[in-house]
């Protein structure tokens, strides 16, 4: 999996300082180097919002993800992959529409329509 560049100096760090030399080991580890258990991961997300004042879960991240990959243009079996789903039903549940993506729609739609080409309608008759 790929990820952006810009996230390369943290992902770089968080190897260097908390991850074995390991292929095979962990991402991440509970405070005694254990797999991280999700009560854990949770107990530690619900400290670090409140000092920040935010409400939103730590699955919101996962929505967040797919909708900003989604609108980047991605197709639904690129999401699929990238999200580890097996149907377009699964991936469509983490996609929202957004104004602005709305916006960006409405846009190229009028874009295409003034460069196409105007043809006449003909009236179709019955035989």
């Amino acid at each position: 999996m790929h990820y952006p560049q810009t996230l390369s100096d943290a992902v770089a760090n968080h190897l260097a300082n908390f991850v074995e030399d390991d292929p095979s080991a962990p991402l991440f580890t509970g405070e005694r180097g254990g797999p991280l258990r999700p009560h854990v991961l949770q107990a530690a997300w619900d400290r670090a919002r409140r000092q920040v004042g935010v409400s939103f879960r730590i699955h919101d991240l996962r929505h967040l993800g797919a909708t900003l990959a989604a609108t980047t243009g991605a197709s639904t079996k690129e999401l699929m992959r990238r999200l580890g789903h097996a149907s377009p039903q699964a991936a469509m549940i983490y996609q929202h529409a957004g104004e602005s993506r709305d916006l960006e729609i409405a846009e190229a739609l009028a874009g295409l329509a003034s460069r196409a080409t105007v043809l006449p309608l003909v009236a179709l008759t019955a035989t």
